[in-house]
């Protein structure tokens, strides 16, 4: 029988997003609506799950469709509309990911249970949509500005759920609308470090609500316990500050830096014992874990040219298979977890050959960032400089808590990433578009 959540979605889809399509169209409004809600929902997924196989362990159990790509469909057809007064373009570096896409295609080959493979595809195929569509909405410095602002009220949301569960449901590591509390780690270090720069930088900014929010997504942080997320955090404000005062050296900046100082040390103190407790009470076979399942990954990645599958993970960490044949279980029905490094992860279930790929998409925009940090030095745009100062920071934070976790996998992470990445290749072009005008005149 045909389930009513099936019965909804294909009324959404075929029905409510040309309705909103229209009015998105006739009302500015509403289509700065849907801005908000595409990114909204990368932090509150909402989604129906078609062959859903929940009980794997793996990083994708189903053809998810959520809502976010709903919101990237209408808008789609948005932009669309439009082609002709902004024609749409494919996003640079989407060779690069092609390419990643193929080696994980290619990987299958090597897969035991293919329809594993396909669900992570399937959320490849979403993640670029994505991108592409965040990279062909975003037309100017102020569209980038608009999307930020919505981002406080994203951290207000996701921090009134820390605080509830944490003193309401008495929760010892909140994870927030998040399956786990290292993506919430990893997303709030991405808003963090945004609104940190933003205050420090921003001439118009409104101190005590760029303050108020970093310190609110510093809390989210520190609710979660995480010892490895605090320190990646740590990283990012550093580079932040140094980048910073490196910029120019203001009386606001040394006034920030001083209400940091305060203000960590009273949050520390306040949360000192719980953080003791939980680096005190930290189970020493965590490590041991982290250890054994980093050599299985590499039995795997050197065994089979394009690894033993995409998302094939999960099962080939358990017998009949013996790549983990190394591990100490306490039963025969004890199963395996999932590498806790991104990078290895990629390598065993695609390849060594496709882990350079992933490492070169990710380097292509981080090098790229750091060349539109240069060249906002000077010229017009160089109020804006604060977007790619903050993305040296979490970028940074980010690769780094990847080494430790594979929550850049995680549906909602992946999203953030995908986001940040258009926002760069936008940035970049609007430096262009800029050097053009400039030379026109």
């Amino acid at each position: 029988m045909f389930e009513l959540k099936y019965i909804i979605f294909f009324f959404v889809l075929f029905i409510g997003v040309p309705i909103a399509v229209i009015f998105a169209k006739r009302f500015v409004w509403i289509e700065k609506s849907f801005w908000f809600l595409l990114l909204f929902f990368t932090a509150s997924t909402e989604d129906i799950n078609f062959f859903s196989m929940e009980t794997y362990r793996g990083t994708s159990r189903g053809f998810e469709i959520g809502l976010v790509d709903i919101t990237a469909i209408i808008l789609f057809f948005v932009i669309y509309s439009r082609k002709d007064k902004f024609p749409i373009k494919m996003p640079p570096a989407s060779y690069i990911y092609f390419t990643y896409f193929t080696f994980s295609l290619i990987s299958i080959i090597n897969s035991d249970v293919y329809i594993y493979s396909f669900f992570e595809l399937w959320k490849m195929v979403r993640m670029y949509f994505y991108f592409f569509v965040v990279y062909n909405l975003i037309r100017s410095f102020e569209d980038i500005e608009e999307f930020i602002k919505y981002m406080l009220i994203i951290v207000a949301y996701i921090t009134l759920m820390v605080l509830k569960q944490k003193y309401l449901e008495g929760m010892f590591q909140v994870k927030g609308p998040f399956p786990h509390q290292n993506s919430l780690v990893m997303y709030m270090i991405v808003y963090g470090s945004i609104f940190l720069s933003y205050a420090l930088n921003a001439k118009k900014a409104k101190l005590y609500v760029w303050i108020t929010a970093f310190g609110a997504a510093s809390v989210d942080i520190i609710s979660t316990l995480s010892r490895g997320g605090m320190a990646v955090f740590s990283i990012s404000i550093f580079l932040i500050f140094l980048l910073s005062y490196k910029t120019k050296f203001t009386a606001k900046k040394l006034g920030v830096t001083v209400l940091f100082f305060v203000c960590a040390t009273g949050i520390l103190y306040k949360a000192s014992d719980t953080i003791m407790e939980r680096i005190q009470t930290a189970p020493e076979e965590s490590l041991n874990v982290r250890v054994v399942l980093a050599e299985a990954a590499q039995n795997m990645a050197n065994d089979k040219v394009f690894g033993v599958g995409l998302n094939n993970f999960g099962l080939k960490i358990n017998p009949p298979y013996n790549y983990g044949e190394h591990i100490v279980r306490k039963d025969d029905d004890e199963k395996g977890g999932i590498v806790e490094t991104v990078y290895l992860l990629v390598a065993a279930e695609t390849g060594w050959a496709n882990l350079l790929v992933f490492i070169s998409f990710l380097m292509f925009f981080y090098i790229k960032n750091i060349r539109n940090y240069i060249a906002l030095g000077k010229g017009k745009y160089k109020k804006y400089k604060y977007i790619p100062m903050a993305f040296i920071g979490c970028l940074t934070s980010m690769y780094l808590q990847s080494t430790m976790e594979w929550v850049l996998k995680q549906t909602n992470n992946f999203y953030q990433m995908m986001f940040i990445f258009a926002v760069i290749l936008v940035v970049s072009r609007l430096i262009e578009e800029g050097k053009k005008n400039e030379k026109s005149k």
